[in-house]
């Protein structure tokens, strides 16, 4: 499984599509707060449309909150410990160069700001990039975890996810 982190989202929408993805691919989400909307605005929910309620879902208060849930689940001696990479525009590593593991946290930052730099500087080896023109600023956020996510569920080969689909109708 893969966990999607969103620091401090301020679009429900977003939240919402991105909740939406995270059901369908088996993966978590985690919340770190402060929200920019409340939890239950019909805005999440209509976004997330029916799967709101399976969504696999832990809000964290702050990120000094969420860094402590990551260490307290950490694996026995001798597994690899999950990595948390980071989404943005100021990494120098292409996500596609990175080698994602079962277990591993990729975070989002605010759609207005981003990550905050003061917790990039910190992790400069963990900072994945989407490639984009450089006189653009960023993709929407919804979409940079779906492209994220999926390259990292590529690499595991899309665990636990139908690989062939099958008409309906017509033969």
């Amino acid at each position: 499984m893969i966990n999607i982190v969103l620091h401090e989202p301020e679009i429900p929408q977003n939240t919402g599509n991105i909740g939406r993805t995270c059901v369908i691919t088996g993966s978590k989400l985690h919340l770190i707060r402060p929200l920019g909307f409340r939890i239950n605005e019909k805005t999440v929910k209509r976004a997330g449309l029916d799967y709101w309620p399976k969504l696999d879902v832990t809000e964290h208060d702050n990120i000094e909150a969420f860094y402590r849930y990551v260490d307290e689940g950490m694996p026995q001696e001798g597994s690899r410990k999950p990595k948390i990479f980071y989404a943005t525009t100021k990494g120098k590593n292409r996500y596609t160069d990175v080698e994602f593991h079962d277990g591993d946290y990729i975070m989002f930052g605010r759609e207005s700001a981003g990550i905050p730099e003061e917790i990039l500087v910190q992790h400069p080896d963990e900072l994945i990039r989407i490639p984009m023109m450089p006189e653009e600023r960023s993709l929407n956020l919804a979409n940079s975890v779906a492209i994220v996510l999926y390259e990292a569920l590529r690499q595991l080969n899309f665990p636990g996810l139908e690989s062939e689909g099958e008409m309906h109708h017509l033969k």
